[in-house]
Protein backbone atom coordinates (compact mmCIF):
# COMPACT_ATOMS: atom_id res chain seq x y z
CA UNK A 1 0.00 0.00 0.00
CA UNK A 2 0.95 3.57 -0.82
CA UNK A 3 2.06 5.93 2.00
CA UNK A 4 1.62 9.30 1.68
CA UNK A 5 5.26 10.51 2.93
CA UNK A 6 4.45 14.25 4.83
CA UNK A 7 8.06 15.90 6.03
CA UNK A 8 7.84 18.22 8.46
CA UNK A 9 9.31 21.85 8.49
CA UNK A 10 10.64 21.69 12.11
CA UNK A 11 13.74 19.67 13.32
CA UNK A 12 14.18 17.16 15.97
CA UNK A 13 16.78 18.23 18.46
CA UNK A 14 15.48 16.93 21.55
CA UNK A 15 16.66 13.29 20.75
CA UNK A 16 19.68 15.12 22.02
CA UNK A 17 19.15 16.97 25.08
CA UNK A 18 15.48 17.33 26.27
CA UNK A 19 14.38 20.62 27.65
CA UNK A 20 15.95 23.11 25.45
CA UNK A 21 18.73 25.18 26.66
CA UNK A 22 18.05 25.19 30.11
CA UNK A 23 18.11 20.88 29.63
CA UNK A 24 18.98 18.79 32.63
CA UNK A 25 20.47 16.19 30.34
CA UNK A 26 22.41 19.04 28.92
CA UNK A 27 24.06 20.33 32.18
CA UNK A 28 24.82 16.99 33.08
CA UNK A 29 27.10 16.25 30.41
CA UNK A 30 28.46 19.48 30.74
CA UNK A 31 29.75 18.82 34.10
CA UNK A 32 30.40 15.06 33.09
CA UNK A 33 32.69 16.68 30.64
CA UNK A 34 34.16 19.05 32.94
CA UNK A 35 35.48 16.47 35.26
CA UNK A 36 36.82 14.43 32.70
CA UNK A 37 39.00 17.06 30.77
CA UNK A 38 40.29 18.26 34.47
CA UNK A 39 41.41 14.70 34.69
CA UNK A 40 42.76 14.48 30.93
CA UNK A 41 44.69 18.18 31.63
CA UNK A 42 46.25 16.54 34.86
CA UNK A 43 47.23 13.27 32.52
CA UNK A 44 48.85 15.16 30.28
CA UNK A 45 51.12 17.61 32.73
CA UNK A 46 51.92 14.14 34.26
CA UNK A 47 52.92 12.39 31.08
CA UNK A 48 56.78 12.17 31.10
CA UNK A 49 56.81 12.29 26.81
CA UNK A 50 58.06 9.05 26.53
CA UNK A 51 55.81 6.41 27.23
CA UNK A 52 54.07 5.19 24.09
CA UNK A 53 51.14 3.59 25.69
CA UNK A 54 49.87 6.10 27.59
CA UNK A 55 50.16 8.41 24.81
CA UNK A 56 48.24 6.49 23.01
CA UNK A 57 45.72 6.51 25.80
CA UNK A 58 45.74 10.40 25.96
CA UNK A 59 45.57 10.74 22.15
CA UNK A 60 41.69 8.29 22.47
CA UNK A 61 40.78 10.84 25.62
CA UNK A 62 41.49 13.97 23.47
CA UNK A 63 39.45 12.89 20.76
CA UNK A 64 36.39 11.45 22.53
CA UNK A 65 36.40 14.97 24.38
CA UNK A 66 36.54 16.88 21.27
CA UNK A 67 33.36 14.77 20.21
CA UNK A 68 31.70 15.50 23.88
CA UNK A 69 32.13 19.49 23.32
CA UNK A 70 31.25 19.65 19.68
CA UNK A 71 27.79 17.93 20.65
CA UNK A 72 26.87 20.06 22.95
CA UNK A 73 28.11 23.14 21.05
CA UNK A 74 25.92 22.08 17.81
CA UNK A 75 23.26 21.77 20.32
CA UNK A 76 23.61 25.11 21.56
CA UNK A 77 23.50 26.60 18.42
CA UNK A 78 21.16 25.20 16.77
CA UNK A 79 18.96 26.47 19.36
CA UNK A 80 19.88 29.78 19.92
CA UNK A 81 19.54 29.70 15.86
CA UNK A 82 15.79 28.62 15.95
CA UNK A 83 15.18 30.62 18.60
CA UNK A 84 16.92 33.98 18.77
CA UNK A 85 15.44 35.51 21.88
CA UNK A 86 16.90 32.77 24.16
CA UNK A 87 19.40 34.86 25.51
CA UNK A 88 20.17 31.71 27.76
CA UNK A 89 22.28 30.45 24.89
CA UNK A 90 25.37 32.40 24.98
CA UNK A 91 25.90 31.64 28.52
CA UNK A 92 26.48 27.97 27.41
CA UNK A 93 28.27 28.96 24.46
CA UNK A 94 30.60 31.17 27.13
CA UNK A 95 31.21 28.23 29.25
CA UNK A 96 31.53 25.84 26.17
CA UNK A 97 34.26 28.36 25.26
CA UNK A 98 35.88 28.16 29.05
CA UNK A 99 35.45 24.47 27.85
CA UNK A 100 37.00 24.08 24.47
CA UNK A 101 40.14 26.77 25.37
CA UNK A 102 41.42 24.46 28.21
CA UNK A 103 41.27 21.48 26.15
CA UNK A 104 43.21 23.61 23.44
CA UNK A 105 45.73 24.36 26.34
CA UNK A 106 46.01 20.41 27.17
CA UNK A 107 46.63 19.45 23.61
CA UNK A 108 49.56 22.11 22.88
CA UNK A 109 51.18 20.80 25.86
CA UNK A 110 50.25 17.31 24.69
CA UNK A 111 51.95 18.15 21.48
CA UNK A 112 54.50 20.25 22.76
CA UNK A 113 55.58 17.19 24.64
CA UNK A 114 56.05 14.67 21.24
CA UNK A 115 58.39 17.16 20.45
CA UNK A 116 60.95 15.88 22.90
CA UNK A 117 61.41 12.61 20.65
CA UNK A 118 63.68 12.35 18.13
CA UNK A 119 61.75 12.33 14.59
CA UNK A 120 62.99 8.37 14.01
CA UNK A 121 60.97 7.72 16.97
CA UNK A 122 57.98 10.04 16.68
CA UNK A 123 58.40 8.53 13.33
CA UNK A 124 58.49 4.56 14.67
CA UNK A 125 55.01 5.67 16.78
CA UNK A 126 53.15 7.05 13.79
CA UNK A 127 53.77 3.64 11.90
CA UNK A 128 51.86 1.06 14.78
CA UNK A 129 48.77 0.17 14.24
CA UNK A 130 47.29 2.46 16.96
CA UNK A 131 48.43 5.69 15.52
CA UNK A 132 49.14 4.94 11.32
CA UNK A 133 45.29 5.81 10.91
CA UNK A 134 45.44 9.16 12.55
CA UNK A 135 49.22 9.64 11.67
CA UNK A 136 48.80 13.23 9.60
CA UNK A 137 46.50 14.94 12.43
CA UNK A 138 49.14 13.79 14.91
CA UNK A 139 51.73 15.19 12.68
CA UNK A 140 50.25 18.26 11.91
CA UNK A 141 49.38 18.76 15.65
CA UNK A 142 53.26 18.19 16.28
CA UNK A 143 54.63 20.41 13.74
CA UNK A 144 52.22 23.50 14.89
CA UNK A 145 54.10 23.46 18.06
CA UNK A 146 56.76 25.19 15.94
CA UNK A 147 54.92 28.28 15.01
CA UNK A 148 53.19 28.45 18.90
CA UNK A 149 55.20 30.53 21.81
CA UNK A 150 55.47 29.10 25.21
CA UNK A 151 53.09 27.13 26.88
CA UNK A 152 52.41 29.79 29.53
CA UNK A 153 51.88 32.22 26.79
CA UNK A 154 49.74 30.06 24.77
CA UNK A 155 47.29 29.30 27.51
CA UNK A 156 46.73 32.54 28.39
CA UNK A 157 45.96 33.72 24.79
CA UNK A 158 43.25 30.77 24.86
CA UNK A 159 42.20 31.62 28.42
CA UNK A 160 41.41 35.43 27.41
CA UNK A 161 40.37 34.29 23.93
CA UNK A 162 37.28 33.14 25.17
CA UNK A 163 36.31 36.78 26.86
CA UNK A 164 38.24 38.86 23.76
CA UNK A 165 37.59 37.69 20.16
CA UNK A 166 35.10 34.72 21.03
CA UNK A 167 33.09 37.01 23.00
CA UNK A 168 33.17 39.81 20.88
CA UNK A 169 32.03 37.60 18.33
CA UNK A 170 29.07 36.59 20.48
CA UNK A 171 28.38 40.58 20.95
CA UNK A 172 27.79 40.52 17.36
CA UNK A 173 25.05 38.00 17.35
CA UNK A 174 23.71 39.81 20.68
CA UNK A 175 23.28 43.06 18.07
CA UNK A 176 21.48 41.03 15.36
CA UNK A 177 19.23 39.62 17.45
CA UNK A 178 18.27 42.87 18.85
CA UNK A 179 17.35 44.35 15.52
CA UNK A 180 14.16 45.17 13.57
CA UNK A 181 13.71 46.31 9.59
CA UNK A 182 10.33 48.13 9.43
CA UNK A 183 9.89 47.33 5.61
CA UNK A 184 6.62 46.68 3.21
CA UNK A 185 6.21 43.11 2.48
CA UNK A 186 5.24 41.60 -0.75
CA UNK A 187 1.42 42.34 0.06
CA UNK A 188 2.19 45.43 0.48
CA UNK A 189 1.97 45.41 4.26
CA UNK A 190 3.86 47.80 6.91
CA UNK A 191 5.48 45.09 8.94
CA UNK A 192 8.67 45.04 11.36
CA UNK A 193 10.66 41.69 10.33
CA UNK A 194 13.46 39.89 12.00
CA UNK A 195 17.48 40.67 9.86
CA UNK A 196 16.85 36.69 8.57
CA UNK A 197 13.25 38.03 7.23
CA UNK A 198 14.20 40.86 5.87
CA UNK A 199 17.49 39.28 4.20
CA UNK A 200 14.67 37.29 2.15
CA UNK A 201 12.85 40.70 0.81
CA UNK A 202 16.25 41.37 -0.64
CA UNK A 203 15.54 38.75 -3.13
CA UNK A 204 12.12 39.60 -4.14
CA UNK A 205 11.23 39.72 -7.90
CA UNK A 206 9.31 42.48 -7.18
CA UNK A 207 11.63 45.92 -7.64
CA UNK A 208 9.95 48.49 -5.44
CA UNK A 209 9.72 45.44 -2.51
CA UNK A 210 13.47 45.04 -2.58
CA UNK A 211 14.78 48.33 -3.26
CA UNK A 212 12.84 50.13 -0.63
CA UNK A 213 13.69 47.27 1.51
CA UNK A 214 17.28 47.61 0.63
CA UNK A 215 16.66 51.27 1.53
CA UNK A 216 15.90 50.14 4.93
CA UNK A 217 18.48 47.61 5.32
CA UNK A 218 20.83 50.00 4.81
CA UNK A 219 19.80 52.97 6.93
CA UNK A 220 19.08 50.47 9.71
CA UNK A 221 22.47 48.89 10.16
CA UNK A 222 24.21 52.38 9.69
CA UNK A 223 22.62 53.34 12.44
CA UNK A 224 23.79 51.01 14.13
CA UNK A 225 26.99 51.70 12.58
CA UNK A 226 29.50 52.57 15.47
CA UNK A 227 28.24 49.42 17.72
CA UNK A 228 29.14 47.09 14.64
CA UNK A 229 32.63 48.73 14.37
CA UNK A 230 33.32 48.58 17.64
CA UNK A 231 32.80 45.17 17.65
CA UNK A 232 34.86 44.09 14.70
CA UNK A 233 37.54 46.38 15.66
CA UNK A 234 37.80 44.65 18.79
CA UNK A 235 37.65 41.43 17.26
CA UNK A 236 40.28 41.66 14.79
CA UNK A 237 42.19 43.38 16.92
CA UNK A 238 42.17 40.49 19.13
CA UNK A 239 43.53 38.35 16.58
CA UNK A 240 46.02 40.55 15.48
CA UNK A 241 47.59 40.97 18.81
CA UNK A 242 48.08 37.56 18.58
CA UNK A 243 49.74 37.21 15.23
CA UNK A 244 52.05 39.93 16.35
CA UNK A 245 53.05 37.41 19.48
CA UNK A 246 53.54 34.69 17.30
CA UNK A 247 55.22 36.29 14.25
CA UNK A 248 53.02 35.41 12.32
CA UNK A 249 51.35 36.97 8.66
CA UNK A 250 47.65 38.20 8.07
CA UNK A 251 46.82 34.74 6.06
CA UNK A 252 49.49 32.03 7.82
CA UNK A 253 46.57 30.97 10.32
CA UNK A 254 43.94 31.07 7.49
CA UNK A 255 45.68 28.88 4.92
CA UNK A 256 47.23 26.21 7.76
CA UNK A 257 43.96 25.76 9.36
CA UNK A 258 42.51 25.00 5.36
CA UNK A 259 45.70 22.51 4.54
CA UNK A 260 46.08 24.99 1.58
CA UNK A 261 49.22 26.78 0.20
CA UNK A 262 49.45 29.88 -0.44
CA UNK A 263 50.31 29.60 -4.37
CA UNK A 264 47.13 27.48 -4.98
CA UNK A 265 44.83 30.60 -3.37
CA UNK A 266 46.53 32.82 -5.64
CA UNK A 267 46.33 30.79 -8.84
CA UNK A 268 42.26 30.84 -7.95
CA UNK A 269 42.25 34.57 -7.51
CA UNK A 270 44.52 34.87 -10.40
CA UNK A 271 42.16 32.57 -12.84
CA UNK A 272 38.81 34.14 -11.31
CA UNK A 273 40.03 37.74 -12.11
CA UNK A 274 41.17 36.73 -15.78
CA UNK A 275 37.85 35.40 -16.24
CA UNK A 276 35.69 38.25 -15.51
CA UNK A 277 34.53 39.56 -18.85
CA UNK A 278 31.93 36.85 -19.50
CA UNK A 279 30.77 37.38 -16.18
CA UNK A 280 30.25 41.24 -16.97
CA UNK A 281 28.92 40.16 -20.21
CA UNK A 282 25.99 37.93 -18.24
CA UNK A 283 25.31 41.32 -15.66
CA UNK A 284 24.99 43.52 -18.44
CA UNK A 285 22.15 41.35 -20.48
CA UNK A 286 20.25 40.10 -16.95
CA UNK A 287 20.05 44.19 -16.55
CA UNK A 288 18.33 44.55 -19.98
CA UNK A 289 15.97 42.31 -19.23
CA UNK A 290 14.84 43.71 -15.81
CA UNK A 291 14.19 46.97 -17.97
CA UNK A 292 17.20 48.62 -16.11
CA UNK A 293 20.89 50.59 -17.37
CA UNK A 294 22.70 49.00 -15.00
CA UNK A 295 22.19 46.32 -11.64
CA UNK A 296 21.92 47.85 -8.68
CA UNK A 297 23.51 45.05 -5.71
CA UNK A 298 20.51 44.10 -4.84
CA UNK A 299 19.36 43.35 -8.42
CA UNK A 300 22.66 40.99 -8.86
CA UNK A 301 20.45 37.95 -7.29
CA UNK A 302 16.92 39.22 -8.03
CA UNK A 303 15.43 36.22 -9.80
CA UNK A 304 14.22 37.02 -13.08
CA UNK A 305 10.27 36.67 -14.00
CA UNK A 306 9.68 35.29 -17.70
CA UNK A 307 6.72 33.25 -16.67
CA UNK A 308 3.70 34.49 -15.93
CA UNK A 309 3.92 32.54 -12.10
CA UNK A 310 7.06 31.70 -10.44
CA UNK A 311 7.82 28.04 -10.15
CA UNK A 312 7.67 26.97 -6.59
CA UNK A 313 7.82 23.56 -4.79
CA UNK A 314 6.07 22.74 -1.06
CA UNK A 315 8.82 21.67 1.19
CA UNK A 316 7.75 17.88 0.40
CA UNK A 317 8.11 18.16 -3.27
CA UNK A 318 11.26 19.79 -2.59
CA UNK A 319 13.02 16.97 -0.93
CA UNK A 320 11.60 14.44 -3.19
CA UNK A 321 12.71 16.35 -5.67
CA UNK A 322 16.34 16.38 -4.05
CA UNK A 323 16.18 12.35 -3.39
CA UNK A 324 15.16 11.96 -7.08
CA UNK A 325 17.84 13.97 -8.65
CA UNK A 326 20.97 12.82 -6.04
CA UNK A 327 19.81 9.45 -7.12
CA UNK A 328 20.83 9.61 -10.67
CA UNK A 329 24.47 9.88 -8.91
CA UNK A 330 24.28 8.31 -5.72
CA UNK A 331 22.14 6.24 -4.15
CA UNK A 332 23.67 6.28 -1.38
CA UNK A 333 23.35 10.31 -1.36
CA UNK A 334 19.74 10.10 -1.70
CA UNK A 335 19.20 7.22 0.61
CA UNK A 336 21.00 9.42 3.27
CA UNK A 337 18.82 12.23 2.41
CA UNK A 338 15.74 10.07 2.72
CA UNK A 339 16.48 9.54 5.57
CA UNK A 340 17.77 12.89 7.13
CA UNK A 341 13.61 13.97 6.28
CA UNK A 342 12.07 10.92 7.16
CA UNK A 343 13.55 12.07 10.85
CA UNK A 344 13.53 15.59 11.38
CA UNK A 345 17.24 16.65 10.62
CA UNK A 346 16.17 20.07 9.12
CA UNK A 347 14.55 23.20 10.68
CA UNK A 348 12.89 24.91 7.50
CA UNK A 349 10.11 26.85 8.68
CA UNK A 350 9.40 30.52 7.45
CA UNK A 351 8.85 32.44 10.70
CA UNK A 352 10.33 35.24 13.10
CA UNK A 353 12.60 35.24 15.71
CA UNK A 354 15.24 32.83 13.42
CA UNK A 355 18.59 33.85 12.88
CA UNK A 356 19.11 34.90 9.38
CA UNK A 357 21.12 32.07 7.03
CA UNK A 358 21.63 28.70 6.98
CA UNK A 359 24.12 25.79 8.56
CA UNK A 360 24.62 22.35 8.42
CA UNK A 361 25.90 21.12 11.56
CA UNK A 362 27.16 17.68 13.42
CA UNK A 363 26.57 15.84 16.16
CA UNK A 364 29.28 13.61 16.20
CA UNK A 365 28.50 11.12 19.02
CA UNK A 366 25.79 10.18 17.25
CA UNK A 367 26.71 9.93 13.55
CA UNK A 368 23.86 12.19 12.57
CA UNK A 369 23.56 16.40 11.43
CA UNK A 370 21.24 18.81 11.27
CA UNK A 371 20.58 21.76 9.33
CA UNK A 372 19.42 24.97 9.54
CA UNK A 373 17.36 27.55 6.90
CA UNK A 374 13.99 28.88 6.03
CA UNK A 375 12.61 27.50 2.88
CA UNK A 376 10.26 29.57 0.39
CA UNK A 377 9.81 26.96 -2.35
CA UNK A 378 11.79 29.10 -4.93
CA UNK A 379 14.75 26.71 -6.85
CA UNK A 380 16.79 28.88 -4.77
CA UNK A 381 16.31 27.74 -1.44
CA UNK A 382 15.64 24.53 -2.81
CA UNK A 383 19.50 24.65 -4.01
CA UNK A 384 20.41 26.05 -0.32
CA UNK A 385 18.88 22.70 0.97
CA UNK A 386 20.84 20.53 -1.48
CA UNK A 387 24.23 22.43 -0.01
CA UNK A 388 23.42 21.63 3.30
CA UNK A 389 22.67 18.00 2.70
CA UNK A 390 26.14 17.93 1.07
CA UNK A 391 27.40 18.86 4.33
CA UNK A 392 25.07 16.04 5.84
CA UNK A 393 26.48 13.14 3.56
CA UNK A 394 30.16 14.50 4.16
CA UNK A 395 30.00 14.28 7.70
CA UNK A 396 27.88 10.75 7.37
CA UNK A 397 30.71 9.05 4.75
CA UNK A 398 33.04 9.83 7.48
CA UNK A 399 31.14 8.56 10.38
CA UNK A 400 33.25 5.53 11.13
CA UNK A 401 36.79 6.82 10.79
CA UNK A 402 38.46 8.62 13.96
CA UNK A 403 37.32 11.53 15.26
CA UNK A 404 40.36 12.98 14.55
CA UNK A 405 40.39 12.20 11.18
CA UNK A 406 36.57 13.86 10.49
CA UNK A 407 37.72 17.16 11.10
CA UNK A 408 38.32 18.34 7.83
CA UNK A 409 39.09 22.08 6.56
CA UNK A 410 36.30 24.07 6.05
CA UNK A 411 37.58 24.64 2.05
CA UNK A 412 37.19 20.90 1.52
CA UNK A 413 33.95 21.43 3.39
CA UNK A 414 32.25 23.15 0.85
CA UNK A 415 33.09 20.53 -1.89
CA UNK A 416 30.32 18.18 -1.12
CA UNK A 417 27.94 20.95 -0.50
CA UNK A 418 28.77 23.09 -3.74
CA UNK A 419 28.73 19.22 -5.54
CA UNK A 420 25.04 18.83 -4.67
CA UNK A 421 24.13 22.04 -5.30
CA UNK A 422 25.30 21.85 -8.52
CA UNK A 423 23.39 18.42 -9.41
CA UNK A 424 19.94 19.82 -8.63
CA UNK A 425 20.52 22.96 -10.23
CA UNK A 426 21.14 21.38 -13.29
CA UNK A 427 18.55 18.73 -12.83
CA UNK A 428 16.05 21.65 -12.15
CA UNK A 429 17.37 23.40 -15.64
CA UNK A 430 17.03 19.74 -17.28
CA UNK A 431 13.33 19.04 -16.51
CA UNK A 432 12.48 22.43 -16.90
CA UNK A 433 8.85 23.13 -18.75
CA UNK A 434 9.51 25.97 -20.93
CA UNK A 435 12.43 27.97 -22.61
CA UNK A 436 11.39 30.48 -20.24
CA UNK A 437 11.48 28.61 -17.48
CA UNK A 438 15.38 27.04 -18.25
CA UNK A 439 16.21 30.52 -18.56
CA UNK A 440 15.02 31.60 -15.62
CA UNK A 441 16.73 28.45 -13.44
CA UNK A 442 19.83 29.07 -15.43
CA UNK A 443 20.16 32.58 -14.26
CA UNK A 444 19.51 31.54 -10.84
CA UNK A 445 22.51 28.97 -11.64
CA UNK A 446 25.12 31.33 -12.80
CA UNK A 447 24.20 34.32 -10.26
CA UNK A 448 25.50 32.32 -7.48
CA UNK A 449 28.78 31.45 -9.18
CA UNK A 450 28.96 35.33 -9.92
CA UNK A 451 28.35 35.22 -5.89
CA UNK A 452 31.82 33.21 -5.43
CA UNK A 453 33.29 35.15 -8.43
CA UNK A 454 32.25 38.53 -7.28
CA UNK A 455 30.64 38.94 -3.94
CA UNK A 456 33.46 36.46 -2.47
CA UNK A 457 36.36 38.38 -3.70
CA UNK A 458 34.92 41.46 -2.36
CA UNK A 459 34.60 39.52 1.17
CA UNK A 460 38.65 38.68 0.71
CA UNK A 461 39.86 41.90 -0.64
CA UNK A 462 38.16 43.77 2.31
CA UNK A 463 39.43 41.49 4.99
CA UNK A 464 42.69 41.57 4.09
CA UNK A 465 42.87 45.85 3.70
CA UNK A 466 41.24 45.77 6.79
CA UNK A 467 43.53 43.62 8.16
CA UNK A 468 46.31 45.69 7.24
CA UNK A 469 44.64 48.72 8.38
CA UNK A 470 44.02 47.70 11.53
CA UNK A 471 47.44 47.27 12.59
CA UNK A 472 47.46 51.33 12.96
CA UNK A 473 44.82 51.37 14.93
CA UNK A 474 41.17 51.25 14.74
CA UNK A 475 39.25 51.92 11.51
CA UNK A 476 35.71 54.18 11.85
CA UNK A 477 32.91 53.41 10.71
CA UNK A 478 33.27 56.23 7.49
CA UNK A 479 36.33 54.12 6.78
CA UNK A 480 35.20 50.64 6.88
CA UNK A 481 32.34 51.72 4.34
CA UNK A 482 35.18 52.72 2.05
CA UNK A 483 37.13 49.72 1.78
CA UNK A 484 34.11 47.95 1.44
CA UNK A 485 32.44 49.02 -1.13
CA UNK A 486 35.98 50.26 -2.89
CA UNK A 487 36.20 45.88 -2.78
CA UNK A 488 33.02 45.93 -3.89
CA UNK A 489 34.04 48.24 -6.66
CA UNK A 490 37.11 46.00 -8.08
CA UNK A 491 35.95 42.80 -7.54
CA UNK A 492 32.61 44.17 -9.90
CA UNK A 493 34.55 45.62 -12.26
CA UNK A 494 32.85 48.68 -11.07
CA UNK A 495 30.16 47.12 -12.77
CA UNK A 496 27.13 48.14 -10.72
CA UNK A 497 24.93 51.35 -9.99
CA UNK A 498 25.44 51.29 -6.65
CA UNK A 499 26.97 49.09 -3.82
CA UNK A 500 26.43 47.67 -0.26
CA UNK A 501 28.94 49.49 1.87
CA UNK A 502 27.33 48.47 5.17
CA UNK A 503 28.08 44.69 3.97
CA UNK A 504 30.92 44.58 6.45
CA UNK A 505 27.77 44.83 9.54
CA UNK A 506 25.19 42.15 7.71
CA UNK A 507 27.44 39.51 7.00
CA UNK A 508 27.60 37.28 10.01
CA UNK A 509 30.90 35.82 8.03
CA UNK A 510 33.03 38.89 8.72
CA UNK A 511 32.46 38.09 12.82
CA UNK A 512 33.43 34.46 13.29
CA UNK A 513 36.30 34.43 15.63
CA UNK A 514 37.66 30.97 15.13
CA UNK A 515 38.28 30.53 11.42
CA UNK A 516 40.03 33.87 10.41
CA UNK A 517 38.45 34.56 6.60
CA UNK A 518 35.81 32.73 6.49
CA UNK A 519 34.82 33.89 2.86
CA UNK A 520 37.87 32.09 0.31
CA UNK A 521 37.15 28.61 1.31
CA UNK A 522 33.25 29.09 -0.77
CA UNK A 523 34.79 29.87 -3.81
CA UNK A 524 37.71 27.23 -3.34
CA UNK A 525 34.81 24.69 -2.47
CA UNK A 526 33.00 26.06 -5.33
CA UNK A 527 35.44 25.58 -7.97
CA UNK A 528 36.80 22.40 -6.45
CA UNK A 529 33.64 20.87 -6.44
CA UNK A 530 33.22 22.13 -10.58
CA UNK A 531 36.09 20.66 -11.20
CA UNK A 532 35.18 17.31 -9.62
CA UNK A 533 31.83 17.63 -11.53
CA UNK A 534 34.03 18.21 -15.09
CA UNK A 535 35.97 14.86 -13.86
CA UNK A 536 33.44 12.76 -12.91
CA UNK A 537 31.73 13.33 -16.33
CA UNK A 538 34.85 12.13 -17.91
CA UNK A 539 34.78 8.38 -16.21
CA UNK A 540 32.82 5.70 -17.43
CA UNK A 541 30.51 3.75 -15.54
CA UNK A 542 29.16 5.21 -11.96
CA UNK A 543 31.67 7.73 -10.37
CA UNK A 544 29.90 7.49 -6.82
CA UNK A 545 32.68 5.57 -5.38
CA UNK A 546 35.40 7.24 -6.11
CA UNK A 547 33.61 10.49 -5.18
CA UNK A 548 33.50 9.07 -1.68
CA UNK A 549 36.69 7.83 -1.46
CA UNK A 550 37.74 11.54 -1.95
CA UNK A 551 35.48 13.04 0.93
CA UNK A 552 36.78 10.66 3.28
CA UNK A 553 40.25 11.67 3.06
CA UNK A 554 39.55 15.02 3.45
CA UNK A 555 40.41 15.06 6.74
CA UNK A 556 43.78 13.27 6.59
CA UNK A 557 45.99 15.04 4.23
CA UNK A 558 46.53 18.47 2.81
CA UNK A 559 44.20 19.74 -0.11
CA UNK A 560 47.13 19.43 -2.50
CA UNK A 561 47.81 15.54 -1.76
CA UNK A 562 44.03 15.22 -1.63
CA UNK A 563 43.98 16.29 -5.01
CA UNK A 564 46.70 14.79 -6.32
CA UNK A 565 45.58 11.28 -4.73
CA UNK A 566 42.23 11.46 -6.31
CA UNK A 567 42.12 13.93 -9.53
CA UNK A 568 45.98 13.79 -10.61
CA UNK A 569 46.19 17.80 -11.04
CA UNK A 570 48.28 20.30 -9.03
CA UNK A 571 46.37 22.98 -7.40
CA UNK A 572 49.33 25.32 -7.72
CA UNK A 573 48.81 25.53 -11.20
CA UNK A 574 45.59 27.12 -12.76
CA UNK A 575 44.88 24.08 -15.65
CA UNK A 576 42.59 22.45 -12.91
CA UNK A 577 41.29 26.11 -12.23
CA UNK A 578 40.46 27.23 -15.46
CA UNK A 579 38.97 23.99 -16.54
CA UNK A 580 36.42 24.67 -13.48
CA UNK A 581 35.81 28.12 -14.12
CA UNK A 582 35.00 26.93 -18.33
CA UNK A 583 32.35 24.90 -16.95
CA UNK A 584 30.49 28.54 -15.48
CA UNK A 585 31.98 30.02 -19.10
CA UNK A 586 29.37 27.50 -20.72
CA UNK A 587 26.53 27.97 -18.53
CA UNK A 588 26.86 32.17 -19.32
CA UNK A 589 27.57 30.93 -23.29
CA UNK A 590 23.97 29.07 -23.18
CA UNK A 591 22.41 31.50 -21.48
CA UNK A 592 23.72 34.43 -23.55
CA UNK A 593 22.72 32.66 -26.35
CA UNK A 594 18.55 32.16 -25.24
CA UNK A 595 18.58 35.29 -24.29
CA UNK A 596 19.55 37.31 -27.43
Amino acid sequence: MHVEKNYSLSWDIDSFFKGGSHSAELQAKLEQTSKELAAFTTAVSEWDGQDYTVFTELTSSYANLGMATFQMGSFVECFSAADASDTYSDTLLNRLGSLNATLQNASNELSKKTTLLSDEHWQQWLETDALKEIAFVLDELRTNQTFLLSDKEETLINNLSVDGYAGWSAHYDTLVHSMRFDVVNEQGEAVSLSAGQTDNLLNSANYDVRHNAFKVWEQTWQEKGALFADTLNHLIGFRLAKYQAREWDILDESLRLNRLEEATLNSIWDVVSNNKAPVLAFLERKAKMLNLDKLGWVDVEAPLTLTDTQTTLTFQEGAEFIEEHFAKFSPKMAEFARNAFENNWIEAEDRDNKRPGGFCTEFPEDGESRIFMTYDGSANTISTLAHELGHAFHSHVMRDQSPLNRDYAMNVAETASTFAEILISDAAIKVAASKEEHIQLLEDKIQRSVAFFMNIHSRFLFEKRFHKARLDGAVTVEGLNKLMEDAQKEAYVDSLKDYHPTFWQSKLHFYIDDIPFYNYPYTFGFLFSAGIYAHAGTVEGSYEDAYIALLQDTGSMTTEELAQKHLNVDLTKPDFWQAAVDIILKDIDEFLELTK
